[in-house]
């Protein structure tokens, strides 16, 4: 009987050691998942300036970053241009990033090189350059790519509606579109209207929601900007289809593309990196590696079309390369 009893309290001990033995096993599980949790959190600040075009893209970007990813770090974005944001960004403690709507200019780069500064070129998105008019005009609805050069050009002596199509009222155009400071405008310059002079009165503003407003409240205006703030404004605005010689072609994300309908008017936008700083800071590369993870989920809902997941993969692997 007394053996029994030895039996069964041996046994009740063995039992016990047994469950604290996997109760401090769990627990050290536990604080391990916790401290490699607690390794991979950041702090610390990622500074980005640039296009305005780009920037509900890139402040949608880091927002989620911020709330799903790194709460420790703050991504502070801005929208100051983009030839304003290169000035910020090719300076000593400069910017982090530095979004743009046009690629990056010769003198620019002569400037990184001065400062002996890495910079990175990321292809984030596609946008398409949209020309917009107030919801009551019935009449420019429908416009060939040449009439919209005329109407914008100097040299064409364009002033009235009339004077694109007789059938059109005889009422002053008024044009509007972002300033210098936007990249743009610079690729409307340069690249669609080649260089020519534009209208001496046009209304150039540094804000696009100005833009915006002129336009909802003007309805013998026409303005130019990117897709996002017509799409995210279609309340306010209407969107002119484009006849490039095959018919009009509305802006949307199925027509903006490189090789697409809306080709002619279509447009990649970047942001460019650091690398110097992306190497020293680690919240600024992994920043820029969510960015290239996540661009194309978020394109489409702030009006640019997405990029070939090859493409993105492409620079993901390169920002990744940076930390070995």
């Amino acid at each position: 009987m007394n053996f029994k009893k030895y039996f069964v309290f041996f046994v009740l001990i063995s039992f016990a050691m047994i469950l604290t033995a996997c109760g401090n096993d769990s627990k050290d599980e536990e604080g391990n998942k916790a401290k490699g949790k607690e390794s991979n959190e950041l702090e610390g600040s990622v500074a980005i300036d640039g296009s305005g075009t780009v920037y509900p893209l890139m402040s949608k970007l880091a927002e989620e970053y911020m709330v799903n990813e790194q709460e420790n770090v703050s991504v502070e974005v801005s929208r100051a241009g983009t030839s304003a944001g290169f000035k910020k960004f090719l300076a000593e403690d400069g910017t982090d990033f530095n979004d743009a709507s046009r690629q990056i200019k010769d003198e620019e780069a002569k400037k990184a090189e001065e400062l002996g500064m890495e910079v990175k070129e990321l292809k984030v998105a596609l946008d398409g350059l949209t020309f917009v008019v107030h919801p009551d005009n019935d009449w420019a609805t429908e416009l060939t790519e040449k009439d919209l050069k005329k109407i914008f050009l100097k040299d064409e002596n364009i002033e009235k509606w009339s004077d694109i199509d007789p059938e059109f009222p005889d009422e002053k155009i008024n044009t509007y579109g972002p300033n210098e400071n936007h990249g743009t405008y610079e690729f409307f310059y340069e690249n669609i209207l080649e260089e020519k002079d534009l209208v001496s009165d046009i209304n150039l503003q540094q804000e696009y929601s100005t833009l915006v407003n002129l336009i909802s409240e003007d309805v013998n205006g026409i303005a130019f900007f990117g897709f996002g703030y017509y799409v995210n404004n279609q309340d306010k605005l209407q969107a002119v289809h484009v006849d490039f010689g095959d018919g009009p072609v509305e802006p949307s994300i199925d027509t903006i593309a490189e090789d697409g309908d809306y080709a002619p008017f279509t447009r990649p936008v970047f942001t460019y990196l650091n690398v110097d700083q992306a190497k020293e800071k680690p919240q600024v590369l992994d920043y820029a590696i969510y960015v290239m993870n996540h661009v194309n989920e978020f394109a489409g809902e702030t009006g640019f079309a997405p990029l070939p997941e090859e493409e993105v993969q492409e620079y993901v692997d390169f920002l990744e390369g940076l930390k070995e």
